[in-house]
């Protein structure tokens, strides 16, 4: 996901699904007009919580686990925010996180009607 158009087209027609931490928005790529392809990822992280570096730190242990989980999800758009600031950034915490916000969100559940 590049553009601000991705990002806001899969919010407000995906599904929601949320963690302590993190909140995330998936929309199976089949329902986006001329997409397909494998699944793509996009964050959403504040400046809120902190310096680039601590943002930075926050993608790179979200897209870690998301590369290892890329092969076995179907082909969606999926958008990941932090939805508190952490306290000490614990990079297990958000690890353990995504995995259980990932496994919520492959319940199969209708598209949210755009608003």
């Amino acid at each position: 996901m590049r553009t601000g158009a991705d990002f806001r087209h899969t919010i407000r027609r995906g599904s929601k699904g949320t963690q302590p931490t993190l909140v995330a928005y998936v929309l199976p790529r089949s329902s986006i007009p001329g997409t397909g392809g494998p699944t793509s990822v996009g964050f959403v992280v504040s400046k809120a919580v902190g310096t680039a570096v601590d943002r930075n730190r926050v993608k790179r242990v979200i897209r870690e686990q998301f590369r290892r989980l890329r092969p076995q999800l179907p082909p969606v758009d999926l958008v990941v925010r932090l939805a508190v600031k952490p306290g000490p950034l614990d990079g297990k915490a958000l690890a353990g996180d995504f995995l259980a916000l990932l496994e919520k969100l492959q319940r199969p559940r209708p598209p949210r009607e755009e608003r």
